[in-house]
């Protein structure tokens, strides 16, 4: 976080990223002294409402972010940015969106939170975009152009109007991350499993565990009549987030029912104080880590690895194995998870997999036309995490064909043509049978086995 005082006394003279949130009223004219070097602009918090026509002057500028102000209209001034690839403007009063406002290079959009009905057909000429996050807006349709945009890979169109997805929408061929729970084209779940009532009163919070955008997880334990269970429990927040609202990601977590990949739901806590929604779950075993961070500014829509992260050969195909069977499990029962990542990972680096986070999950009728190609859609996210795996594991070259040719049919650009999760699950727990049958062989009959053991 950066202040005014600084800015003004020439201490970020030459400056590639300003943050300022002084509860500003109007655009400081003393950020123009950075234009020559500023690519990452954050006013995000503060009371604007406009921006300069000189904002232009920033020629390196790259990244926008003004969540939280008082915009009624996106700034056209951000057409007229030449480098501008991301803007943010979530949580503002935004009702118009003029084609003139759109970047040529825009490739990330956050509009989440906002007052929108209707997006402009000058959108579909951004050909570079690969996220969109309308969320939380009145959209009753998209404009068909958006099937201009070919590279798009994650949408956000949760808590909208929308009575139906359009048919282009399942038909681009990169889209992997979608969310629309929340609008009336959303089917309600089918199928809830029934769930214990825990009340608030016998639950003893300890420390916060974590949080996200949709609420906090505190570890807790839990007094019934003759034992003591230690829990994981995630109080909502009740606030949009980019993904959508965090009553659908309760509705999700509750009609996943069980599944070894699946963090065990314990019950539903109905009774919490401050009259929020509230789920225990097992706790996790400490073992567990994240399997990567999330999306960077720069990788956009990619999940971002620690350098020297590496996976034994077991573990890789474990992960993979498991994760490709719950989401199996979950399509089976009509719910796309809409956020297949690794940064919702839970791994144990010796197979073990969990998959978390339903923030972004949406229902639809399994087995339905529109069914299909949402779940074949969930499979391309399925071949990008494949892809990173991979790259993060010493594989024996036979392996690493086979695993190829299944990464590539889950990535193929004809939706229609990539394999369902029941499939993809088969083929990888034949894989996996057969790279442990390798290292049963007798020494000498496969010259594999030692690099099958080994990872």
């Amino acid at each position: 976080m950066h202040t005014l005082e600084q800015l003004r006394s020439g201490e970020l003279s030459g400056a590639r990223r300003l943050t300022l949130s002084e509860n500003l009223i109007s655009f400081p004219l003393e950020i123009l002294s950075l234009k020559d070097s500023l690519e990452v602009l954050d006013l995000s918090g503060n009371q604007l409402s406009e921006l300069p026509d000189t904002l232009a002057e920033c020629r390196k500028l790259r990244i926008i972010f003004c969540s939280e102000n008082n915009f009624t209209r996106l700034p056209e001034v951000l057409g007229s940015c030449p480098a501008l690839t991301m803007v943010g403007f979530k949580a503002n009063r935004i009702r118009e969106v003029p084609a003139a406002a759109l970047p040529a290079n825009l490739r990330w959009l956050v509009l989440t939170d906002n007052q929108i009905e209707t997006l402009p057909d000058a959108l579909g000429q951004c050909h570079q975009l690969q996220k969109l996050m309308l969320s939380g807006n009145r959209l009753e349709g998209l404009p068909a152009s958006l099937a201009n945009c070919q590279r798009l890979e994650l949408v956000r169109l949760a808590a909208n109007r929308l009575s139906a997805l359009p048919a282009w929408l399942l038909k681009l061929p990169r889209l992997s991350w979608l969310a629309f729970a929340g609008n009336p084209c959303c089917d309600l779940p089918r199928r809830i499993e029934a769930v214990t009532r825990v009340p608030w009163a016998e639950l003893t919070l300890g420390e916060q565990l974590g949080e996200g955008a949709s609420g906090r997880i505190i570890s807790a334990n839990w007094q019934q009549a003759s034992s003591l269970q230690p829990v994981a429990v995630k109080c909502f927040k009740g606030d949009m987030t980019s993904d959508g609202l965090p009553q659908s990601e309760m509705a999700a977590a509750l009609a996943a029912g069980l599944h070894p990949g699946l963090i065990e739901l314990v019950g539903e806590i109905n009774d919490h104080p401050a009259g929020v929604p509230a789920l225990v779950m097992a706790l996790i075993a400490p073992s567990f880590s994240t399997l990567s961070g999330p999306p960077s500014l720069d990788s956009c829509t990619r999940d971002v690895y620690h350098a020297d992260f590496t996976l034994s050969l077991p573990a890789m195909l474990g992960i993979a194995e498991q994760v490709a069977s719950v989401a199996a499990h979950l399509h089976s029962r009509g719910i796309l998870h809409g956020d297949l990542y690794g940064h919702n990972i839970l791994h144990d680096g010796r197979g073990g997999a969990l998959l978390g986070d339903f923030g972004a999950a949406s229902f639809y009728v399994a087995g339905s036309s529109s069914g299909a190609a949402l779940e074949r859609l969930e499979v391309r996210a399925f071949g990008c995490l494949l892809e990173e795996l991979m790259t993060h594991c010493q594989l024996p070259v036979s392996l690493n064909k086979e695993l190829g040719v299944l990464m590539h049919d889950c990535l193929q650009e004809v939706v229609t043509a990539r394999p369902d999760f029941a499939s993809v699950h088969a083929r990888l727990v034949r894989m996996v049978s057969s790279a442990w049958a390798a290292v049963s062989t007798p020494v000498g009959e496969i010259v594999e086995a030692e690099s099958v053991l080994t990872g």
